[in-house]
Formats: structure tokens, sequence, C-alpha cells
């Protein structure tokens, strides 16, 4: 399969800087900014002007300036500002979106060779150069067609984790009410009453660079998201430090919220194969009286949206400019406390969605590796039947 210099069959131009209006404006267009490379949902307005750069449906646009640069989108059409750059194709033999996700597939390609010091730019040397490999038309169609099937299904899976999700908010309001204003009437306690332990930790003196390889896990709030632990990133300390952490050492089913920043609220239930382990200052340790409280029951109830809401308030109510919860809101938050025998129904019918989860969670790490290896087969240059595309 040949390769092309992207110079040699687009033109690159770069945008200008667009004044934006107010969509009752007559004689508007679109006007496209970096949000929507990323997610195509926010639609601005600038007024039409012969001046500036207009991208179309047979357009590729490239983040080309700032933190973003190197993200590229396709079928947008409108007005591009300053920050963005247009490839429009000068022959009828490409389609646009094969070298579209053969871009996309080269973002990281892109951030190397950006020039600048403190701001990243594309470096337009670099891109004009680049090697595109350019099959048959026919090709071309089918390859992207079969990547769009595979980002489909991807999609359809996370769409049916979000209904998961949905389903257990239901069940739990189903079973005991709005957890704030308690319609059902379930006896209300504080938290310090049914926990033992509600506490954060500190960063090791050194911060990052003290880290180890492997070793005690310290929990951050990066590894906090709503029901769910993100393992990316997870930091490790040794024997020494975590001594110094001992006060803040995270046992089975302990509850982990987030009590600072922007991802203040966060909550989940620690994961058996992160312990042993210690939490930073960003972080708190809830630990359930259990004959009194399912933990599982009180972390989706944190995590239920009337709740967040709630915990959100409380995080900004001090006045400050960050987000934070203190030791004592905690203690006071108010806690409906429904029979043992409720809760643990509740625990039960949640651990059966965490399973269908897990099995969606393992079905889309399936696909997007199939949507790697695809790529790599289609942009080394191989030349495909069906079968032989899809690995068979």
């Amino acid at each position: 399969m040949k390769k092309i210099k992207l110079k040699e069959i687009f033109e690159i131009k770069k945008g200008k800087k667009v004044e934006p209006v107010d969509e009752s404006f007559p004689n508007k267009v679109r006007y496209i900014q970096i949000e929507d490379l990323r997610d195509d949902r926010s639609v601005k307005y600038c007024f039409h002007d012969d001046n500036y750069v207009y991208a179309n449906s047979e357009s590729i646009i490239i983040a080309w300036d700032g933190a973003n640069a190197g993200t590229v989108s396709y079928g947008l059409e409108g007005a591009i500002g300053s920050t963005l750059a247009v490839l429009e194709a000068k022959t009828k033999d490409i389609y646009i979106p094969f070298v579209g996700k053969f871009l996309q597939s080269k973002f990281q390609y892109l951030r190397d060779t950006c020039t600048g010091a403190t701001i990243p730019h594309i470096s337009r040397k670099a891109l004009e150069n680049l090697l595109i490999p350019m099959p048959s038309f026919e090709e071309q169609v089918f390859i992207s067609k079969i990547l769009d099937k595979v980002q489909s299904l991807v999609e359809t899976r996370k769409a049916q984790i979000e209904a998961l999700n949905q389903l257990t908010q239901s069940v739990f309001l189903e079973m005991f009410g709005d957890p704030i204003t308690n319609p059902k009437g379930w006896k209300l306690a504080i938290c310090k009453d049914v926990t033992t332990k509600i506490g954060s930790g500190a960063t090791p003196k050194g911060g990052n660079a003290s880290y180890k390889q492997q070793g005690i896990s310290l929990i951050r709030s990066m590894n906090v998201y709503n029901n769910k632990f993100n393992y990316i990133d997870l930091a490790f300390i040794d024997e020494e430090q975590a001594e110094k952490l001992k006060n803040v050492t995270v046992s089975k089913d302990d509850i982990l919220l987030n009590i600072t920043g922007a991802s203040v609220a966060r909550s989940c239930i620690v994961p058996d194969d992160v312990l042993p382990a210690r939490v930073n200052q960003h972080v708190s340790i809830i630990r359930v009286i259990k004959h009194l409280i399912n933990p599982i029951f009180l972390s989706y109830m944190f995590t239920n949206k009337i709740y967040q809401n709630y915990l959100l308030k409380i995080s900004t109510s001090g006045g400050a400019t960050r987000e934070a919860i203190t030791k004592k809101q905690i203690e006071n938050f108010p806690i409906i406390t429904p029979p043992l025998g409720l809760q643990e129904q509740f625990a039960n019918k949640v651990s059966q969605i965490e399973k269908q989860k897990w099995l969606m969670q393992e079905s889309i790490g399936e696909l997007e590796n199939l949507f790697s290896s695809l790529m790599q087969k289609a942009f080394k240059g191989e030349s495909f039947t069906e079968k032989k595309f899809l690995g068979f």
C-alpha cells in the first residue's frame, strides 16, 4: 500500500480570530471551538464573514495551539477560531473519515513534535510530512465502517453501564426514599453515631518523588470515583512511610470519601485488592458499625444524586475558593437507618447489578483492544479482505 505525505493531498488553513454572537443574530453561522472537537453537543455562533476560515463536512479539523493541540475531528461545519486549523483535501480519492481516524491515531506523534516552550503548537512541517497510508477508496470506506462498528459497540456498552447506574439510583429511592427529606420516616442518626472511624491522612514528605514502585497502597482522590475505584496512578509507600500514617490504615469495607477539590463528594468502598492501604489528606475513611449500617447501603446513599447535591452544598458552605468537607461536617451527616435486613436486601441487589456492570466493562476493554488492533493493521499498510481484516 502506498503512503503519501499529508501536504501532497491536503491544504492546511489556520483559523482566524472569530467574534461570537448570540443565537438570535441574523446571518449567523456555527462557530467551532476546541470543545466541539471533543464533544459535538454545545453549539455557538458567529456572524458570517468571508475573511473567516470555514470547515465543511469534507474537512478535517485539528486543534493547533494550547493544551489540546493534536485533537482531531471531522464532519463539522462552521467557522473555526485561531487555535484551530482545517485540512482540505486536494483530491476526490480520499475518504475523510479514514484519514480522520488515522490522524486521531497519531495524537501522540502530533504532541511529541509540537513547538513552543510553554504553550504547545502543532509543527506545520511535522504535520505536512506525515506519511498517510492510502489504500483504494473502497478499502478506505471499508476500514472506516468496520472501525465505526466497533466504536459503536463500545458506546452501546457505556450506555448500558450508565443505565445500570440509573437503575441502582432508582432501586435506592424505591426502597428508602429521599435520604435527606426522609419521607418514609426512617430513624435518623448522625454519621459519628454509626461509625467507628472518620479520618483523613497526609502526603508523605517529598510528595510524588517519595512514592515507590510497590508496597502499601496510598489512596488519593484521583483513585476515588462514585461507586468505582480507579487503579490508574495508584501510589505506593514503604513500611516506614506507612507507619507514619498508621492512624489512617484502611480496612476491608471502609468507605472512601473525597473531601477536597473538584472531586469532592466522590465515594466508593475500598476494593480488597488494594489492601493494605492508607489515604492521603484529600480522602476520608468512613468505617461503619456493621450491626447498625451496611457499608454498601451507606456508600450508595452518599452517591445518590440527592445526597451528592447535599454534600456539594456543604463543601462550598464555608465560603472558601476550594471545595472542602471537614471532619466535623462528616460527623454530623444525617444518616437514615432503615432495618439492617432491608439494607442487606439492597446490598444484594447492588451486587447483582455490579456483576452486570463488570461484564459490560470487560466487554468494553475487549472491544477497545480490538479497535486498537484493527487500527494498527489498517494503518500499517496491510490490505484486507473482510475476514482477514477482522482477524479470522
